[in-house]
């Protein structure tokens, strides 16, 4: 992906040199649980535990600075590329706003945290894996997922981590656009599989925005490459809750998905690059045929 001489953000907080404080009471049991079925690009989990009546938003004093703290020329690197993929959805997305919905599009603010974190959603720690928490409209990442991308499920490339950027973004799209909220309210009166269910759409729509981002990205700037699409499909294919499960335990259990198989994953994300059509949403139409 060829972001030469492309701006970066400056709506980002790094909170690298800080300690977590106190997390939320969460055994490393139910922590690990989280890691392996919802690894990696949720999010969610935060926002629906925020709806349920959270679990603390972050205090002041909460925080301490570690002093003398380095990072390397390579973590340093991928901080500039979140950049700037942020700078461009910020670029992409209020063109989008203004064409389509003739709005203006309040850009999200991203976190640079280690090991755990703080947010109004709750405690966090690294391995529920990059998320958007909609109480206070920020994306929250720690750079050593992209290790672990690359190392554990054999997703690396530049745009495959734009994708994980690009995809918490499009959480934040949805609730710009008021589908967040709502979902969440109809996932609270659910029984526990279909707000599953519910979830589900919002994770694949979530990735049909990442395409659609991606559409517009390409149209404006020629920055993407064949390489680059088959690098973010592959991501998509390894975080699908189907494979995940199935590398966890052995079998998959449908009822218990939340983000969506990796076949429906791959294809939302296509759809969006392939269409860039902000009319469509995976709100309509039997669940089955998602």
């Amino acid at each position: 992906m060829d972001l030469e001489g492309r701006r970066e953000s400056e709506n980002v907080e790094d909170r690298r040199g800080m300690s977590g404080g106190a997390m939320a009471g969460m055994g490393i049991g139910g922590i690990i649980l989280i890691g392996l079925i919802t690894l990696l690009m949720g999010g969610n989990p935060l926002d629906v535990i925020q709806q349920t009546g959270g679990l603390g938003g972050m205090s002041a004093g909460e925080e301490e600075v570690a002093e003398g703290q380095t990072f390397s020329p390579e973590e340093e690197a991928q901080v500039k590329f979140c950049k700037q993929i942020l700078a461009s959805t910020e670029d992409i997305w209020s063109a989008v706003f203004r064409q389509k919905f003739n709005a203006e599009y309040t850009p999200p603010t991203l976190v640079f945290f280690k090991n755990s974190v703080q947010t109004n959603c709750g405690g966090a720690t690294s391995a529920v894996g990059p998320f958007y928490c909609s109480a206070d409209q920020k994306l929250y990442i720690d750079l050593s997922f992209f290790k672990q991308m690359e190392t554990q499920l054999k997703s690396g490339g530049d745009f495959a981590r734009a994708y994980v950027i690009a995809h918490e973004v499009g959480h934040h799209v949805e609730n710009l656009l008021g589908i967040l909220g709502k979902a969440h309210a109809q996932m609270q009166r659910l029984d526990q599989t279909r707000s599953n269910q519910m979830s589900v759409r919002l994770e694949l729509l979530a990735d049909y925005y990442a395409g659609v981002w991606a559409h517009y990205e390409h149209e404006a700037f020629g920055s993407l490459d064949d390489s680059d699409l088959k690098e973010a499909i592959n991501c998509a294919q390894h975080i699908g809750d189907n494979y995940l499960q199935e590398q966890s335990q052995g079998y998959s259990q449908p009822e218990s998905f939340t983000h969506g198989t990796s076949d429906q994953r791959m294809r939302w994300l296509k759809r969006g690059f392939d269409t860039g059509d902000m009319s469509t949403t995976t709100f309509t139409g039997n669940y089955s045929d998602l």
